[in-house]
């Protein structure tokens, strides 16, 4: 996904089963966001709403926006994962719409913030 840079997005997927990362990831390509195993150069995460999955996501990648990732759109699930501080929530089948706006979203508003507190310190 190329945002108004022309950079490329970054995205890690932590801990997701396999079935759901090759859908994920056919959807992610098709909105031309770059998979990266190196969590260094993410710039957005994607994991399980397992509990502790999604836990140890938010505390490795705090300063990151990390996406919850399903196979049912399920309404509780949903307000569960924003509710313990998950940037968004996302269910199979994904869209690349649907796919494309979150990047742009959540990618867009954690740049922001960064250049914000960058300009904050000097």
């Amino acid at each position: 996904m190329r945002d108004s840079t022309s950079r490329v997005t970054k995205a890690y997927l932590a801990g997701l089963d396999e079935t759901l990362s090759a859908e994920l990831v056919r959807v992610l390509k098709a909105t031309s966001c770059e998979l990266t195993e190196n969590p260094a150069q993410a710039q957005i995460v994607f994991c399980p709403w397992q509990a502790q999955a999604f836990k140890e996501a938010a505390a490795r990648f705090g300063h990151l926006p990390v996406v919850v990732v399903s196979r049912l759109p399920e309404v509780q699930g949903w307000l569960d994962a924003l509710e313990a501080g998950a940037a968004d929530y996302c269910a199979s089948p994904f869209e690349a719409v649907q796919m494309k706006w979150l990047l742009e979203t959540h990618v867009l508003q954690c740049n922001r913030k960064n250049r914000k507190s960058k300009s904050a310190a000097a």
